[in-house]
């Protein structure tokens, strides 16, 4: 059976094997990708991505064999990251509480809103690729909280990697703002993984030390204390499924994932991995 992922990307780089790993799973059963930015610019991969010479700092070893590097290398220059839909121009943003005319604003963001519930429809899936670019552009972008919160309501599959998972803990209802994933199982990007200086983007001539949050604190206090964090340090992967959501540790894990969320959309899987 044919299906549509929308799978999103950063504009400030995406880890290669974060997206080919998933991507080649909805190849090999004929799903259509498509492919979204925050504004519409085209998506670049982080260049130690594509060198399997590179070694990470955290694990000690090179990360990237010399097959994903070719594989991550041709999608990244190839035509399919071309032409990304913009979130900004789909997605609309809520105004500012201060703004003129705050309230009949508000109300039209809704009314824009509610259309997002229809628009998805089109999709069975919505995948966010990990690597250091979400924590700029992704990770506390109103729009993405928006997609995340319409794929949830639908009750349609939602994987995300690495870095691009701060997303999900970030989307909340404005009412409750609890996470949604409060009472869910999860991984992601553990403190041991996290770099101690070096974390880099593309477009921008900025590198920095630490990533400026530890995901894993985030998400152990996201999910409370009827969800759990999973760290699985010490595993050569990490993938858990706690419907409706797929989430995967870090580079390694990619290719688990996308096999796993291809069981969730064709054998209704809803728990693995913990």
């Amino acid at each position: 059976m044919s299906r549509n992922i929308l799978i999103i990307l950063s504009e400030f780089g995406y880890w290669g094997e974060e997206l080919v790993g998933p991507l080649a799973a909805f190849d090999g059963r004929g799903y259509h990708s498509v492919i979204a930015t925050p504004t519409g610019k085209r998506a670049q991969a982080l260049p130690p991505s594509l060198d399997p010479g590179y070694v990470d700092p955290p694990l000690g070893r090179a990360v990237t064999t010399p097959e994903v590097a070719v594989a991550a290398r041709q999608v990244d220059e190839s035509s399919r990251l071309d032409n990304p839909i913009s979130l900004a121009e789909w997605i609309p943003e809520r105004p500012y509480n201060s703004e003129d005319g705050y309230l009949r604003k508000v109300e039209a963001y809704y009314r824009e809103l509610s259309r997002l519930q229809d628009d998805i429809g089109a999709y069975d899936a919505l995948v966010i690729v990990g690597g250091s670019g979400p924590i700029v552009d992704l990770a506390n972008n109103g729009r993405v909280h928006d997609l995340v919160l319409a794929f949830a309501r639908a009750d349609k599959p939602i994987l995300a990697e690495c870095y691009g998972i701060a997303c999900l803990a970030f989307a909340r209802d404005w009412e409750d703002r609890s996470s949604i994933i409060r009472g869910k199982h999860v991984t992601g990007h553990c403190k041991e993984y996290d770099y101690k200086d070096g974390t880099g983007f593309v477009g921008v001539d900025f590198n920095m030390g630490p990533p400026p949050y530890p995901l894993e604190y985030i998400l152990r206090d996201a999910t409370g204390p009827e969800g759990r964090y999973h760290g699985n340090v010490g595993k050569e992967t990490s993938v858990i499924v706690d419907h409706p959501f797929v989430t995967a540790r870090s580079t390694p894990d990619s290719y688990l994932a996308g096999e796993k969320l291809v069981e969730v959309l064709e054998s209704g899987l809803r728990r693995y991995g913990w």
